[in-house]
């Protein structure tokens, strides 16, 4: 799943870029894409780049976390096989459009096909279920929001395609992100910073899922200046957060520093859905797609790639440590993200555009890091255990 999520990062990036170099930069002649390129870009990397990583980890994690019983080999290798063809029959549909449809049936296909075993994890009795019913439910309604998007790529009306990609950062991504993040990084603190005191209130998560509900119908009604009801309370609860999970004192620790760093970005992108609707219902201007970008790759980007690092370490035997080149890969994912959300405010022409610019970015760094860590997901354990 790691493997495959990781080689989707590049994939729909250099699709990206490609499309951008011809809307942007004027390289070449824009293709004839089969549904509008922002929707397609939006649906490979909220449907096809994340997904992977997801199941991949909720899939090995969450049965441990409810001492369930391990997640079926049939189930983790049909979802990974359906949705790894449908993507791949995805990208050939861009030039061949009669295979868009069953492209995207099979993605959902093997979406479907995992689900029915998380939710039997997430039924088991005995352990805090908030985290796991909150990840797969947030699973769940991804899979509903494919089913929309397919709907409309087989003709539906165009609410269906907005439907998809104005509800998958606030019913799919976010509650899956928020959630992992709740559970895993007080953990992953207490192991490494001495005196750590875990801080993990449950009622702060129910709020901030309750509060991207509220945005996400907000959202999707075509009401975006009343968003700031539900962006405001839940920005200072993640902010609050990342003061309670002392952030400053885990700094110290590399491989813990950008984790905390991907969720510092959590509060911060909040707040700046926060001001975007204020502004809006004040007619005072807005910030554009800023917030949001400061959510997918300041957030979201930047969760998988310090949370994949540390788990690609820890499952192949190497040392939890983020060594210099590591360090430098998260960072130029920082400054991908600052420069999307500047791109917003600062209108370059041709190829000196800010988005362009961040799109290759995004190649220079994921590449760098794919060169990195995408060849472990091909060997042995180096500590020599099974694996």
């Amino acid at each position: 799943m790691f493997l495959a999520g990781a080689t989707q990062g590049l994939l729909a990036m250099l699709w990206w870029a490609f499309d951008l170099s011809a809307r942007y930069a004027g390289l070449h002649a824009l293709p004839g894409w089969p549904l509008p390129s922002p929707w397609i870009h939006a649906a490979l990397m909220s449907f096809g780049f994340f997904p992977f990583f997801i199941f991949g980890f909720v899939m090995t994690a969450g049965p441990r976390w409810q001492a369930a019983a391990p997640v079926g080999q049939a189930s983790y290798l049909a979802a990974f096989a359906l949705m790894g063809v449908g993507w791949l029959g995805f990208y050939a549909a861009m030039w061949q459009r009669l295979l868009l449809l069953p492209a995207l049936a099979i993605v959902l296909a093997g979406w479907c096909a995992g689900l029915p075993t998380l939710w039997r994890v997430a039924r088991t009795p005995g352990n805090e279920r908030t985290h796991i019913v909150a990840v797969v439910a947030g699973l769940t309604f991804g899979a509903l929001l494919l089913a929309a998007f397919l709907a409309f790529a087989a003709g539906g009306p165009a609410w269906l395609a907005q439907l998809a990609v104005k509800g998958a950062p606030w019913f799919f991504l976010l509650p899956v992100f928020t959630a992992l993040c709740h559970r895993m990084l007080p953990f992953f603190s207490s192991a490494v910073i001495p005196q750590y005191r875990v801080v993990r209130p449950l009622w702060l998560l129910h709020l901030l899922l309750a509060g991207y509900a509220v945005h996400g119908v907000l959202e999707v009604a075509g009401l975006p200046q009343w968003t700031w009801l539900a962006d405001l309370p839940a920005a200072l609860a993640a902010l609050w957060l990342s003061w309670a999970w002392q952030l400053r004192r885990c700094l110290a620790v590399r491989l813990l520093a950008v984790l905390h760093v991907a969720f510092l970005w959590l509060g911060v992108s909040l707040a700046l859905h926060a001001a975007h609707s204020l502004l809006l219902l004040t007619g005072a201007g807005s910030l554009g797609l800023a917030p949001l970008h400061a959510l997918t790759l300041g957030f979201f980007a930047s969760a998988v790639i310090g949370m994949v690092t540390r788990v690609t370490l820890g499952h192949s035997g190497r040392p939890l440590n983020a060594d210099n080149a590591t360090w430098l890969m998260f960072w130029g994912m920082q400054g991908v993200a600052v420069l999307r959300v500047v791109a917003e405010f600062v209108l370059l022409p041709g190829a000196a555009s800010l988005s362009f610019l961040a799109a290759l970015g995004w190649l220079a760094v994921f590449g760098a890091w794919y060169a990195r860590f995408a060849p472990v997901y091909l060997q042995r354990r180096a500590d020599g255990q099974s694996g």
